[in-house]
């Protein structure tokens, strides 16, 4: 009976892995809105996700191409896991505070059916708000390295949808350029577009194309091939083949679709911290997220009456005195004259052969300057280039720690292969021993490791107000509105705001000193709302500033939020965003180029009654766009505003408890 018995589940447990090798493995999203579906198609792997039970993205190929052969054409599946979590955590750094989760996790064994023998898992998660997958690569006996060729993680996207992207010429990339909006079918092959793109399928179907967690592995683009789009990976420097280099047990990123029928719930997700592992700094008290000065942009104006200015003591001391009379966090020290705050005999900012971040160039006293700001309630951060940085990373953050330095811009890197992306990663790591900030400039969108590492402030990957200084048409507000819908989606974006001098089409010229910007003062002061940006810029000099209609807005709104909520939204058109800090409510409306009839609901309030501050354009705004009118009133939750928003114009309001 035993020996049956044994028989009898040996036999089972082979129909069982038959049934697996034939059949779909599919894991959904805890309300069942999202299917993520898995088959062996002639022994290759494929799947396929369905949002309300449409498909969007039809079964789609998975393989990876090493030096040793490729490993996606001869598979068998082995039981698949699957879990289901729960998960409670807390953002130092984030639009929302306080993140609960829940996902479910299917983890899919693959191995090849012959020599050899190679395996591999493919782990999926589906959320309410989309689905992510990745590659892991198990230690095993006959395989404990690779050098990985091409991942081609393939989408096949269904119908025509409509694409919001960026369009990149190759992988040496700052990642700043004019966003594209265009259905598939009239993407060109084998074009590289950067993430995060996203996809309007009609009938308020969307879903955008990103990644999390990137760690020791090459960043991720995506290009058009036979009608399907299809990973492409940077490849390691001085090369092209060769994409990631691995000892394993590895993983590659999270491949994330976020998912929805409504565009404001992607921009409110936080998937991507949800995909990283919690904060690996034990005391995170000393990590204050806020504003910054950044005197470069308006070109380090001073008094005419300041004694001797430079890059030294009184200058400093100046912008350090504005700070602290406007709650202004952070004064960043940059350059003077074209030329570094620290020795270096480069050019253009480019790091020459002495360049040396460890020592600041004569007259300037670093220790000085931030003993100054800490008597003020003012912290100093700097520019570096990652170049001048890197080969003394150690030495250089001990010394920035010793002078008293809150934090840094890192600037230039301008790649994402793995060898960058390490590069990256050990700096915040070592910048958070050492009690820095990290702000990455020139740099790659971010992955969610915020929450991992939550000193890692912003990162750039985007054409920014910084442009003004030097492009002949400026920085239109119909390029703002792109950003909740495309690059904001991954996180923290990196704008050099605040310019107070808006000027029309007709009187906009290039200045790079006292910068000119266009759209309305109420539109700039739209972006501090919009944007998500956990350090952002105070860019204008201090006497563009006070004493001007706005300014108070800017003195006190936050830079991380306990609530996130998107009011409404047409893609690349409009947005109005409401966040909450503690009992405050902060709403912020941008628009393209069209002028607006808006209406804000008051939904999100609770019960009471409060008192509301709104700033919204002047009348006359065509001619002069630094007008604004300023109301206060009182509101209550049934309250439903409703506002006038000019072409390339905004609204902001402050909302407080009565």
């Amino acid at each position: 009976m035993k020996l049956l018995a044994c028989l009898f589940c040996t036999i089972c447990a082979f129909l069982s892995l038959s049934l697996f090798a034939q059949n779909k493995i599919q894991v959904s999203s805890p309300s069942g809105n999202i299917l993520f579906s898995f088959k062996l198609v002639n022994k290759s792997a494929m799947y396929s996700v369905s949002f309300k039970g449409k498909t969007i993205i039809d079964y789609s190929a998975l393989s990876l191409k090493f030096d040793n052969g490729l490993l996606g054409s001869n598979l068998k599946v082995n039981k698949p896991i699957f879990r289901d979590t729960t998960e409670d955590y807390e953002l130092v750094t984030g639009k929302t505070k306080q993140v609960h989760t829940h996902y479910k996790e299917l983890t899919i064994p693959l191995e090849e059916a012959s020599a050899p023998s190679r395996k591999i898992n493919i782990v999926v998660r589906a959320f309410d708000d989309g689905i992510a997958f990745r590659y892991s690569f198990p230690q095993q006996n006959n395989w404990s390295s690779f050098s990985l060729l091409d991942e081609n993680t393939t989408f096949k996207l269904t119908g025509d949808p409509m694409v919001h992207t960026l369009f990149r010429e190759n992988y040496t990339t700052s990642h700043e350029g004019f966003y594209s909006s265009l259905s598939f079918s009239k993407i060109k092959q084998d074009t590289l577009m950067d993430m995060p793109s996203l996809f309007d399928f009609g009938g308020d179907v969307f879903m955008a194309i990103t990644e999390a967690e990137l760690l020791d592995y090459a960043g991720m683009y995506l290009s058009k091939q036979s009608g399907a789009l299809v990973s492409k990976l940077s490849p390691l420097p001085g090369q092209q083949d060769i994409k990631v280099k691995a000892v394993l047990p590895h993983q590659s990123p999270w491949r994330v679709l976020m998912i929805s029928d409504r565009i404001g719930s992607l921009i409110e997700s936080n998937i991507l911290t949800s995909l990283n592992e919690p904060c690996r700094i034990k005391d995170v008290s000393w990590i204050k997220p806020g504003k910054t000065t950044f005197p470069w942009w308006n070109g380090n104006v001073t008094p005419d009456t300041l004694n001797a200015p430079g890059n030294n003591f009184v200058t400093a001391r100046y912008y350090i005195d504005f700070c602290a009379r406007n709650h202004i966090e952070y004064h960043s020290v940059v350059e003077y004259g074209l030329h570094q705050w620290y020795v270096d005999d480069g050019v253009d900012f480019q790091p020459g052969p002495h360049s040396d971040v460890t020592r600041a160039v004569p007259g300037l006293d670093m220790k000085q300057v931030c003993d100054y700001a800490k008597s003020k309630g003012v912290g100093v951060r700097v520019w570096v280039h990652w170049a001048a940085l890197y080969p003394r990373l150690d030495s250089a953050f001990a010394i920035f720690e010793k002078w008293g330095l809150s934090g840094m811009m890192v600037d230039f890197m301008d790649r994402d292969d793995q060898q960058m992306v390490n590069i990256q990663t050990e700096i915040v790591q070592k910048a958070a021993a050492h009690h820095l900030h990290v702000q990455f400039h020139g740099a790659y969108k971010p992955t969610g490791l915020n929450r991992t590492y939550p000193n890692e402030f912003t990162r750039e990957g985007t054409l920014n107000y910084e442009d003004d200084k030097w492009d002949d048409q400026g920085l239109p507000p119909d390029h703002d509105i792109n950003m909740p819908f495309t690059r904001m989606l991954a996180g923290s974006t990196d704008y050099h705001l605040g310019g107070f001098r808006a000027a029309t089409k007709e009187t906009y010229r290039v200045q790079y000193t006292r910068p000119l910007v266009l759209g309305t003062r109420c539109h700039m002061l739209a972006m501090y709302v919009v944007l998500e940006n956990y350090l952002q810029m105070v860019c204008d000099y201090p006497a563009a500033y006070e004493d001007q209609p706005g300014f108070e807005f800017i003195r006190e709104i936050p830079t991380t939020w306990d609530e996130t909520r998107v009011i409404d939204a047409k893609v690349c058109e409009y947005i109005t965003i409401a966040r909450r800090k503690n009992n405050d409510w902060f709403v912020g409306t941008i628009t393209d180029h069209q002028p607006r009839e808006i209406t804000v609901p008051l939904t999100f309030l609770k019960d009471g009654t409060y008192r509301a501050e709104i700033y919204t354009d002047a009348s006359d705004v065509d001619k002069n766009p630094n007008n604004l009118l300023k109301q206060t009133r009182t509101v209550t939750n049934n309250d439903v505003l409703e506002l006038h928003v000019a072409g390339g114009g905004g609204e902001v309001m402050r909302i407080r408890k009565e």
